[in-house]
């Protein structure tokens, strides 16, 4: 696996310094760190690949500068609009993308037994999928319960822009056989929870995840960066990194 030299984004935020932390601790060169207001064109002549755990609104800008340099990338933010995805998408075909919506080895764990868990069950089961995260949180759903959806609209041959619903209010009648039901919870200084729930007569069979602390997505992500370095243009996540597919 080839050295690698990483450039920091959100460096003084909480994520970034987790990120910052899990390159120490992997011994991985920490080339250059930004946050508001420090020039990117600058840090990114100094690095090899860089690792942004910001906001959906810094994406455009990023993946421009990347594909003028050929760096390599690995993107843990969420919420992106679908044109920010499509361009994501794009330069992946010019640059090696790590694009996932949670670097856990845990979560990603969680994403092969949902897989699995839904082809077992089959369609007698109804589908709910519930998170919480600390009350700063400003995407949702999380990118990961989005995640966790998509995965059983892909079981199950549903789509997820027609059969999930965010959330309940007043007379709603009774739940359809299709629908997935999506709830977001907002509280406190919740890392990330995340349950499905298969719900049928007689039994009820629930996934969880519970993250306490942020470092575990740092060193996933720090681990996507050095399994990254020898990749060839793609785009990519963590079931990737981890050899889930």
């Amino acid at each position: 696996m080839s050295e690698i030299n990483v450039l920091v984004t959100g460096c003084k935020g909480r994520m970034g310094q987790a990120v910052i932390r899990a390159a120490e601790d992997q011994g991985v060169k920490v080339g250059a760190t930004i946050d508001v207001g420090d020039s990117l064109e600058e840090a990114l002549a100094k690095c090899d690949t860089v690792i942004d755990f910001t906001t959906h609104h810094f994406s455009d800008a990023l993946v421009a500068a990347c594909l003028a340099r050929g760096t390599r990338m690995v993107i843990g933010t969420t919420g992106h609009t679908n044109d920010e995805l499509a361009r994501i998408r794009a330069a992946a075909e010019v640059l090696p993308v790590v694009f996932a919506p949670n670097f856990s080895v845990g979560v990603n764990t969680l994403f092969w037994l949902t897989r699995k868990a839904t082809e077992i069950l089959g369609e007698g089961f109804d589908l709910e999928v519930v998170e919480m995260h600390h009350r700063m949180k400003q995407d949702s759903p999380s990118g990961t319960a989005r995640r966790l959806a998509e995965i059983l609209t892909e079981v199950r041959e549903l789509s997820y822009d027609e059969d999930v619903r965010h959330g309940r209010f007043g007379d709603v009648g009774a739940r359809t056989k299709t629908e997935i039901g999506m709830h977001a919870l907002r509280g406190g200084d919740v890392v990330g929870d995340h349950t499905v729930v298969y719900s049928t007569i007689g039994e009820r069979v629930e996934l969880t995840h519970k993250a306490s602390s942020r470092d575990t997505f740092a060193g996933g992500a720090v681990r996507a960066a050095r399994w990254l370095a020898d990749k060839p243009a793609g785009l990519y996540d963590m079931q990737d990194v981890l050899g889930l597919k």
